[in-house]
């Protein structure tokens, strides 16, 4: 039996991360030679899988910035924090009925340490789809479309949650909605015009306003 669910991207949405991968990327990519790729053009990418965020900013592939940039933010691990009101959030989820489940463009590995980081445990997360579950990250729908599979989400009742077009975007391609939070450093403008159904400042915001939410509408 399928079940309403929301699908929930992690960095820049639950975690305050957006701009340390930023930094990340461009100490990587400058590392490698890139040196003309500015930050701007970085955290604009963000969001996007590793290989597929260096071909974006770079114009070709190139593994070996994938693996710097990993090395690179492991460094700013103990910098993360996680939003206000993040955890409460995914808790509230849950108690509406709302299987919770985690996608995001990170290895599995990460979870590991995304979760604690989060404030939630297991119980609250249904279960999690990373990119080592796609052939194709955000923006492509892939990690949308197995997060339903994996979930036993119905997909006319889910709604995906992130904070950039790219989340927008693969949601949109999956056939759902997605709402959006500004945290990740997006403006509103360009998540609605990107197709977000509704545009939160943050994870408290949302969750003082789940009720009229269209995630809270879900337990309806």
């Amino acid at each position: 039996m399928t079940r309403p669910g929301v699908i929930v991207d992690v960095d820049g949405t639950m975690l305050d991360t957006n701009y340390l991968h930023t930094v990340a990327w461009a100490r990587a990519l400058r590392a490698h030679g890139y040196d003309d790729v500015d930050m701007a053009t970085i955290h604009a990418a963000i969001g996007i899988a590793s290989d597929g965020l260096v071909e974006y900013v770079t114009g070709g592939p190139d593994d070996a910035v994938g693996s710097t940039h990993a090395s690179e933010y492991e460094a700013f691990q103990d910098d993360v924090r996680a939003f206000p009101r993040a955890g409460d959030l995914l808790r509230a989820c849950a108690e509406k009925g709302l299987a919770v489940v985690i996608a995001t463009s990170g290895r599995a590995s990460d979870l590991e340490w995304m979760l604690p980081a989060i404030g939630v445990d297991e119980d609250v997360i249904a279960t999690a789809t990373t990119s080592g579950d796609v052939e194709e990250a955000k923006p492509a729908p892939d990690l949308m479309e197995v997060a339903m599979t994996q979930g036993d989400l119905d997909p006319a009742r889910t709604v995906a949650l992130g904070d950039t077009v790219w989340d927008v975007e693969a949601a949109a391609k999956a056939g759902i909605p997605c709402v959006a939070v500004l945290t990740g450093g997006v403006g509103e403008a360009a998540l609605r015009e990107a197709g977000a159904v509704e545009v939160w400042t943050s994870a408290a915001d949302l969750l003082a306003h789940l009720g009229d939410s269209r995630i809270g509408r879900l337990a309806d």
